[in-house]
């Protein structure tokens, strides 16, 4: 068995993967995660994750209303295919193997994405969401939600960051204040590709958000803020706190936070504070009884509501908009705070 601070968020994490996978088959989704604040090494990580029980950033009031160019949203769901890029990396010392979801052509399978590798990519230019996993994840303990977000017409980039990754040589927690970078870089990476590349040919580089989960959460409240990245137009905010104290700047953006109330690893509090600092249109999903983990009973509610905000924030289709409070209520498991 390992020791120490790392050797304990390998043991919570196999923990968690065995949690997805009862949920996966019991036919639903869980998002996989970090360990508990003790787990976590929150005193040895300060201040990159010194902010998990309170964040120190103060209410501000919406001055900049996000308006996206407008549009519709796909009207039918899309197979999903995955393609991975095993050569992404920032530097010699940093790694970025990447994982792409994707809309595919054909028809998608009446019983939910079901991602085939290297299927031809649909017809058309899509969005681009970059999503950062937490501490001892990867990409693939999240394909739940983010096929189902390929599936809703999204490409979907999950990169495996160096030193916060499951079995990572080096683990190390304070390493997330790196990963805003490592993120911009992968955006980078993937409109850089040929223009011939199967995946390069359908991203829309006008139409970019970042999403994440605990502390890939943190990563992208980074990009959002110390690490701002202009290219970005919507933020998703799984289980997060803000980056280090750093307020929000650069251009409006639409932000969505999704948060248990039970959250003892990254306080519901810390996350509804940064939901506040947010001087852009904002929303917030809390889940009445959910923890730091997305488990079966809040996934659709979750996954719902995302999109529907996706496909506003990035389509510009104003039916999502108004669907959102119809996606929170999905289960009678969370309460929306509606800003946009």
């Amino acid at each position: 068995m390992p020791t120490g601070v790392s050797g304990r968020l390998v043991t919570m994490r196999r923990r968690t993967l065995l949690l997805g996978l009862t949920a996966a088959a019991a036919g639903t989704g869980v998002l996989s995660a970090c360990g508990s604040d003790a787990e976590l090494g929150t005193s040895q990580a300060a201040p990159i994750l010194g902010s998990t029980t309170a964040s120190s950033l103060g209410p501000r009031s919406v001055t900049s209303v996000y308006v996206p160019v407008p549009g519709v949203a796909p009207a039918a769901a899309f197979p999903v295919g995955k393609r991975v890029y095993p050569n992404f990396a920032r530097g010699t010392d940093r790694p970025l193997p990447t994982t792409v979801w994707y809309p595919a052509q054909g028809v998608a399978p009446a019983t939910g994405p079901a991602p085939v590798d290297e299927a031809a990519p649909a017809a058309g230019a899509f969005p681009l969401i970059l999503f950062s996993h937490g501490l001892t994840g990867e990409p693939a303990d999240y394909a739940a939600m983010l096929s189902r977000w390929a599936q809703s017409g999204f490409v979907v980039a999950g990169p495996t960051y160096p030193y916060t990754h499951y079995d990572a040589d080096g683990f190390d927690e304070n390493d997330i204040v790196n990963q805003p970078a490592d993120a911009s870089s992968v955006i980078d990476q993937l409109l850089a590709l040929d223009p011939a590349d199967p995946i390069r040919a359908i991203i829309d580089p006008d139409r970019i958000a970042a999403a994440g989960h605990s502390a890939g959460a943190i990563t992208t409240v980074g990009l959002f803020s110390a690490v701002r990245d202009a290219r970005l137009k919507a933020g998703v905010v799984l289980a997060g706190t803000d980056f280090q104290g750093a307020l929000f700047t650069g251009p409006a953006a639409a932000m969505l936070f999704i948060h248990g109330r039970q959250d003892t690893t990254v306080t519901w509090q810390a996350g509804h504070t940064v939901f506040e600092a947010v001087p852009w249109s904002r929303a917030m999903l809390t889940i009445t009884d959910g923890g730091h983990l997305t488990e079966a009973p809040d996934f659709e509610a979750t996954t719902q509501t995302s999109t529907q905000f996706l496909w506003y924030a990035l389509y510009g289709d104003p039916t999502a908009k108004a669907a959102l409070p119809t996606a929170a209520a999905t289960g009678d498991v969370a309460t929306l705070e509606n800003q946009l």
